[in-house]
């Protein structure tokens, strides 16, 4: 078993605002991010975890925007991070009960966020432009 953990997120942006949601514990503001479960690919774990987390749907770019590393309950979490740009919100979903969700500008965003290098892919985000290839999640 590896002694660290590999993840997939989205950084969700719509209207020059970037979604936030609580963590489980409800303690911090983070992004929508989770496990990459086997078969999976990151993009598609990312796209998940926007849906279950935030309760958004959209279209990531082909490219990650690259990675950032945390520490939780003694292993290190590999986050692969992509930026999504939000074509659809819905008012229910997976994990509303579990989560406040929020849109904040990027200032105050970057004011939320306790990892120092998820706060400078956040950056990089908002400076990108619009990419050539984009990657669906599509459903049965």
């Amino acid at each position: 078993m590896p002694i660290w953990v590999r993840q997939a997120a989205a950084v969700p942006i719509r209207d020059d605002r970037v979604c936030l949601v609580t963590s489980s514990s409800g303690r911090r503001w983070v992004i929508p991010k989770g496990q990459i479960d086997p078969g999976h690919t990151a993009a598609e774990a990312a796209l998940v975890e926007a849906w279950e987390e935030a309760g958004i749907v959209g279209a990531l770019d082909a490219d990650p925007l690259g990675t950032y590393v945390y520490e939780k309950m003694g292993r290190e979490h590999h986050v692969l991070v992509y930026r999504l740009l939000v074509t659809e919100v819905r008012e229910q979903w997976p994990e509303k009960g579990l989560r406040t969700r929020e849109w904040f500008t990027l200032d105050d965003a970057l004011d939320r966020l306790e990892e120092p290098g998820l706060r400078e892919l956040l950056r990089l985000a908002f400076h990108l432009k619009h990419p050539d290839k984009l990657i669906t999640l599509v459903s049965a």
